[in-house]
């Protein structure tokens, strides 16, 4: 299976985790990028993505969405 996550979804991980939808949601993202990460789905990303992780201000956050990146199948 394909999935594909936009910028606010890899985002969602570095959210305040203190509000139950927030923490549900980044544990959603991260059961997915486990899931591609094991093979068992495909992350696929855009070039608009990249654009999007490049202009991160946070440059440690900005590293580990750039890993992800290039992890990903592009198109």
């Amino acid at each position: 299976m394909r999935v594909y996550l936009d910028n606010c979804c890899l985002n969602r991980p570095f959210d305040d985790q203190s509000q139950y939808r927030i923490w549900l949601e980044a544990s959603a993202i991260q059961v997915v990028l486990a899931l591609c990460e094991k093979s068992h789905w495909q992350l696929v990303l855009s070039e608009a993505t990249k654009f999007e992780i490049l202009q991160t201000p946070d440059e440690k956050r900005r590293n580990i969405l750039g890993l992800i990146f290039l992890t990903a199948k592009h198109f």
